[in-house]
């Protein structure tokens, strides 16, 4: 079966490849039809990574968030045309302690392997997930949304029972999706986003107050805090955190950061803080993802909210302005896979 790999060989630079791929009856065929771009696909793509990652990572096809219709199943478990979301970790064992996203012996697509930019994807059966209910623009969102969900899972299984008060920093895509996660999930608590654009905090529409970071109250004092700034600005949103929590709160830190991150760790013993790491997502993930649209089907309202722009995509020109409006977007860019 000949396949066409979008991919990336160096900054802006992407090629059609013709791979002649093989499929097991463990897989499934399965054609994308939306695709969401990443800030971790946007470095790739500009070359804001170092050069030795670049040398090491590519040539590789980018997208990690996506959706797609089953084109054929050799087991006939998926009826052609199927729709499923597509999960972009792929584990190689299983462990009764690790969750599938932290083994080091796991892989993720458009890190390192290919990701969804195909005209086909080839995936393993395990891989995938069912949807139904849910809009094509909104169900691209899902590994977003697992993310956070992957998230809420930690926090609710290492954070004491005292949630009142749930602090959210951070008014890009992560903060958006995970405050309203949140808000859902616990409704009876006050739900706080912190941001730097009060243009960006009026979208967050749901939460029960927002603030600039450079205008919070000096009494002001949360629970718990979800951390989802990231980049350059990583250690200045931990350390008003830290400075902002009760003792014995819960910080879930999701923002990824290129360079190591200082942060006080003298108030971190004092208050007796809970940092909790979170990265990736996994089937389970998914499906809580997908079982959250239905029991709250108001937040897919809410969700193309932050769709800033869609591009369909018939030609590798067509990539290319999706990556560049990206850019410049304030929240998400999708991509109707048509090439």
């Amino acid at each position: 079966m000949i396949n066409q790999s979008y991919r990336l060989f160096s900054p802006r630079q992407i090629r059609c490849e013709l791979i002649d791929e093989k499929i097991s009856s463990d897989e499934v065929v399965v054609r994308p039809t939306y695709l969401s771009i990443c800030a971790a696909d946007q470095r790739y793509y500009t070359g804001n990574r170092s050069k030795e990652v670049l040398m090491k990572k590519l040539p590789m096809a980018l997208i990690h968030e996506a959706i797609g219709e089953v084109v054929f199943d050799p087991k006939h478990e998926y009826k052609p045309g199927t729709k499923v979301v597509m999960i972009p970790n792929t584990p190689t064992e299983t462990d009764p302690i690790i969750k599938e996203n932290y083994l080091r012996s796991s892989y993720f697509r458009s890190s390192g392997y290919d990701g969804f930019m195909q005209s086909i994807v080839i995936i393993d059966r395990t891989r995938i997930i069912p949807y139904d209910g849910i809009s094509d623009r909104i169900a691209v969102l899902l590994e977003l949304m697992s993310v956070a969900m992957n998230a809420l899972e930690h926090f609710q299984s290492f954070s004491h029972m005292r949630k009142q008060t749930i602090g959210v920093w951070g008014c890009g895509n992560v903060g958006f999706v995970t405050a309203l996660i949140l808000k859902k999930t616990f409704p009876n608590a006050e739900i706080i986003v912190f941001g730097t654009t009060d243009e960006k905090l009026r979208y967050f529409q749901f939460a029960d107050e927002t603030y600039r970071i450079d205008n919070i109250p000096p009494d002001l004092r949360v629970d718990h805090a979800f951390e989802c700034v990231g980049g350059s600005h990583c250690e200045d949103a931990i350390n008003q955190i830290i400075d902002c929590i009760n003792p014995e709160g819960s910080i879930a830190l999701m923002g990824v950061s290129e360079n190591n991150v200082p942060i006080n760790t003298r108030m971190v013993l004092e208050k007796g803080l809970t940092l909790l790491g979170n990265s990736r997502s996994g089937y389970e993930d998914f499906d809580n993802s997908i079982n959250f649209l239905r029991d709250y089907p108001e937040a897919q309202g809410y969700l193309e909210n932050i769709i800033s722009d869609e591009v369909v995509v018939k030609s590798i020109k067509d990539i290319n302005k999706a990556f560049d409006l990206d850019i410049n977007n304030e929240f998400k860019t999708i991509m109707k896979w048509e090439i």
